[in-house]
């Protein structure tokens, strides 16, 4: 390809510098109810393949990863400090994954697992403080590059992590102070879940209804409310940091 049609083509939103390079994304879920959502409507537009991979359900997570674009970590509703066998496993085998420099993303869970793997504290709020549903987090001097000012997210958690020695803060909250952070120039982890779309903020309110109701917790209709207030922030933000993590 010569640098005009390269020019050209990268006018194009689908398009990646080297279409030769690999074009899936290794995607963990922890739960088989988990959809990847407008992450993965926004990564499949961007021309990528997601290969769902459920280590909790038995599934062997790959050896050779040099087929990967990058490895999508997901939530679930198990704690990284649980002693069971397939966490054991994913925080290993993220260690390769930080080793080989596969660009790396973790979404709630998937963040704390990328924490501990880097030496820091996961663990409940001080005082029992749980996120469920909309909240702010807020851009640090580092991360104004990667984060609007003040962004609405939504949250659903009751554990937070430490920032890992090396990691860069991109983004602060009011009661879970590390939100995400950039270890290394391509790997991420993020406390929130923007990966939410109407559908699924319906389907995680109605199945963990009793999990809602705590001090600090918003009522489904709430959620519901500020998803259509605010998911179109989320949205426009999301597509910019994606392109970012994997371009």
């Amino acid at each position: 390809m010569s640098a005009d049609q390269i020019i050209q083509t990268s006018l194009s939103p689908n398009f990646r510098l080297n279409q030769l390079e690999p074009n899936k994304i290794l995607t963990l879920i922890h739960k088989d109810t988990t959809v990847p959502g407008l992450v993965g409507k926004k990564l499949v537009t961007m021309g990528y393949q997601l290969e769902m991979c459920a280590p909790i359900l038995g599934e062997t997570l790959p050896d050779d990863l040099t087929s990967y674009a990058g490895v999508l970590v997901f939530g679930g509703p198990m704690s990284v400090n649980d002693d069971e066998l397939y966490l054991r496993q994913e925080l290993a085998w993220i260690e390769r994954v930080l080793a080989m420099k596969v660009p790396y993303l973790g979404v709630c869970l998937g963040a704390q697992l990328l924490a501990k793997v880097l030496g820091a504290k996961v663990g409940p709020h001080a005082i029992a403080v749980e996120e469920i549903g909309y909240y702010s987090v807020y851009a640090t001097a580092a991360g104004k590059g990667l984060f609007p000012e003040r962004l609405r997210v939504y949250q659903w958690h009751n554990e937070g992590f430490d920032l890992p020695n090396g990691a860069v803060l991109l983004a602060r909250g009011d009661d879970f102070p590390n939100q995400a952070f950039q270890w290394g120039e391509r790997t991420y982890g993020v406390q929130f879940h923007p990966e939410m779309t109407a559908e699924m903020v319906d389907f995680w309110t109605t199945n963990g209804a009793h999990l809602i109701g705590a001090p600090n917790t918003q009522s489904r209709e709430q959620q519901l409310k500020n998803h259509c207030q605010y998911s179109g922030e989320v949205d426009k933000w999301l597509e910019t940091f994606l392109t970012k993590w994997l371009t």
